[in-house]
């Protein structure tokens, strides 16, 4: 897979912003969703930077949103998805205020990769995620370990087996 990412961002944005690295946990999760080949599934990205693994589940044959709460990530993700050969549908979203995807749940098949590394979100990503899913999908998420990432409710249930299928760990 093509990724394209330069550093030309908003001035609004944190330098440089978290969405423009090709971070070790959206390279493993690509894989693992690219194994699964989740054709025809309803895939939701939260927190797509530039968007991998959203274009892994897109190149399977899955129907995807990508979202993230810069503008820019998403117009990398736009690009990125055209460089090799597929569309995503793209969308800014808040975990605090998720609208825009809740008013098209539950999904099939919820991604996030490396979003779990601020404090003050973890509660609205918490609180977001059963919604999303519904009980009826499943979220698969990537992280290297991060501190903040121990205080997740949502990763203290995927590694005792609930809802979360993969949970992947560097180190």
């Amino acid at each position: 897979m093509e990724v394209l990412y330069e550093q030309n961002f908003d001035a609004h944005e944190e330098y440089p912003p978290y969405w423009a690295a090709l971070w070790p946990s959206s390279v493993a999760l690509a894989r693992a969703v690219a194994a699964a080949k989740p054709a025809g599934a309803r895939v939701l990205e939260l927190g797509c930077g530039l968007g991998l693994p959203s274009i892994a589940a897109a190149m399977g044959g899955a129907h995807v949103l990508a979202t993230d709460r810069s503008p820019d990530a998403l117009g990398f993700a736009t690009y990125n998805a055209g460089l090799n050969g597929v569309s995503v549908e793209v969308g800014v979203c808040s975990w605090a205020q998720p609208d825009s995807v809740l008013s098209r749940a539950p999904w099939d098949l919820v991604l996030a990769a490396d979003v779990l590394y601020l404090h003050n979100d973890l509660r609205d990503l918490d609180d977001l995620l059963p919604r999303v899913v519904a009980g009826t999908g499943q979220v698969w998420m990537a992280d290297p370990g991060r501190p903040p990432a121990a205080r997740s409710a949502w990763r203290r249930g995927a590694e005792r087996g609930r809802r979360a299928r993969r949970w992947h760990r560097r180190g």
